[in-house]
């Protein structure tokens, strides 16, 4: 059956589904007895949020599993089902945003697409995490670091003349203001928290 063309992408497609809906963010704080995260500041399941547990370690470590669990389903996919990789991606990063084992509601991307941009090109893997720290740290704000970075990602791949990537991280750039559309709106109110705000994210 693995011969099968529609089994290895269904199975790329599952596995990496299954990877990315993993919500390190919820089972970090809840078994280091900091909480449920969803009822928690913004109740959004990302590091942002894991930081206003006043635990800086466990939003460290939310943010690189987060990005590790993308990495992971696009290099097993490359390993194991070559030519699936697409498709592993965009399990993850809907596993994330939309995870069942939390009634589909997920995270905004932003880690979980720095883990895929990095396995799928680790040119453009390093502008996003570039353009992540640099907006960051000029704006102090979390939602545009994400932001940016998503958005010049697909940038950075069509530049480096990626464009079958470039396609695919310009849907999950558009996921991911999609899952920010709040945030927008607050930042068009000047009303957007900065990086340790106790609430929203």
């Amino acid at each position: 059956m693995l011969s099968q063309p529609w089994f290895g992408a269904a199975l790329a497609l599952i596995t990496g589904y299954l990877l990315g809906s993993i919500p390190f963010g919820v089972l970090l704080t809840q078994f280091s007895g900091a909480g449920d995260l969803r009822k928690i500041g913004s109740g959004n399941i990302g590091a942002t949020n894991v930081l206003r547990t006043g635990r800086k370690g466990l939003a460290a470590a939310t943010l690189i599993l987060d990005a590790a669990k993308g990495a992971a389903a696009v290099l097993l996919a490359a390993w194991l089902l070559p030519g699936t990789e697409h498709l592993a991606a965009i399990g993850a990063f809907f596993g994330h945003l939309y995870p069942v084992w939390l009634t589909f509601r997920g995270g905004k991307g932003v880690a979980t697409l720095l883990g895929l941009a990095l396995a799928l090109s680790w040119q453009v893997g390093l502008v996003y995490a570039v353009v992540w720290l640099g907006a960051l740290a000029l704006s102090r704000i979390s939602s545009v670091g994400g932001m940016s970075a998503a958005i010049a990602a697909p940038i950075a791949a069509a530049a480096l003349g990626m464009f079958g990537i470039a396609a695919l991280l310009l849907l999950f750039a558009l996921m991911v203001l999609w899952k920010h559309r709040e945030n927008i709106g607050r930042l068009l109110e000047g009303t957007e928290p900065r990086v340790g705000s106790a609430k929203r994210g």
